[in-house]
């Protein structure tokens, strides 16, 4: 493991969560935790209001990262980092874990809920190593889109058989790990596309919300 230079000052893990971005992002994470533990809880509506938070909040840290003044290389170094590994948590092993859990943790939705976290670790991997493919475009389907969509996707539950709905949120969410690893260029939304995703995010959480308030 590589060691601090001796001759600089030790800089401490908690000094950079003081940082407004970082505390953005560890909002996101808080809401990707409050998802998985309503989903392990089968309390779904509760799961999907959380996971689109962290969503919002995962577009509103480089947001804020790139409005904020005075920040220097090792902070956006180690926000960077951080985004990248709240990712994981949010768009891989949350929605595995919703995956499994609608499936009452049966082994047969085990290799889907690995092929959801591996293709998440790849499809991050590639990005950290090489970037975006042009100035606003992606190689392959961005982990944030999969919970855009499967947030939506979610309200036909009930509205279908709970069988039916399983074998549909199966695969679609093995569509999803294709795409995300898949050798096609897609679009970074960004721009007033947030405003739509904070719209989104107020209408699925009031629809979600009602839900919870009926069961």
């Amino acid at each position: 493991m590589a060691r601090l230079n001796s001759a600089s000052a030790p800089v401490s893990i908690l000094s950079f969560a003081k940082d407004l971005p970082n505390i953005c992002s560890l909002a996101g994470l808080l809401c990707t935790v409050l998802a998985m533990y309503y989903a392990i809880l089968g309390l779904f509506p509760a799961a999907m209001i959380g996971l689109i938070w962290a969503v919002f909040f995962d577009w509103s840290d480089g947001i804020i990262a790139r409005r904020l003044k005075g920040r220097n290389d090792k902070q956006r170094e180690f926000g960077g980092q951080l985004d990248s590994l709240i990712d994981i948590v949010s768009f891989s092993i949350c929605p595995a874990i919703i995956l499994l859990s609608y499936g009452h943790f049966s082994p047969w939705f085990l290799p889907g809920a690995f092929i959801i976290v591996a293709t998440g670790v790849l499809r991050l991997s590639y990005f950290n190593v090489f970037g975006l493919v042009e100035e606003s475009t992606y190689m392959g389907l961005a982990l944030d889109n999969n919970v855009i969509i499967l947030v939506f996707v979610f309200l036909l539950n009930g509205v279908i058989s709970q069988t039916s709905f399983a074998v549909f949120l199966y695969t679609l969410l093995m569509l999803l790990t294709a795409f995300n690893v898949a050798s096609i260029k897609t679009p970074k939304f960004a721009g007033r596309w947030y405003y739509a995703l904070m719209l989104y995010t107020v209408v699925m959480t009031a629809i979600y919300g009602w839900q919870l308030l009926h069961i």
